[in-house]
């Protein structure tokens, strides 16, 4: 059996073992898995937040959510906290 095929087996092996694990994690809670910081509660609690976010709040800029979305196309959803943005307003001050 050549080395390529091997190859192209397990790659085939580990993208179906993971769509497996994927689809009972749905079957088994019932909902996707939610990996948006924005939105998970868990994360939240814990006190994680989003890179862009972090920066803001180390930078001395405004909070992205805790602000209330003083910061235009900043909703607290992190999503909407993006870097280009960030350069803009730092453009403008």
């Amino acid at each position: 059996m050549p080395a390529w095929s091997v190859v192209l087996l397990c790659a085939v092996g580990a993208v179906a073992f993971f769509v497996v694990g994927m689809s009972l994690t749905l079957m088994i809670k019932g909902h996707h898995i939610d990996s948006e910081i924005a939105t998970n509660k868990n994360m939240q609690r814990l006190g994680i937040k989003c890179a862009v976010h972090e920066t803001r709040e180390a930078d001395g800029s405004a909070a992205c959510s805790d602000s209330g979305g003083s910061l235009p196309g900043c909703t607290g959803n992190c999503g909407a906290c993006d870097i280009d943005h960030a350069a803009e307003t730092d453009r403008e001050r």
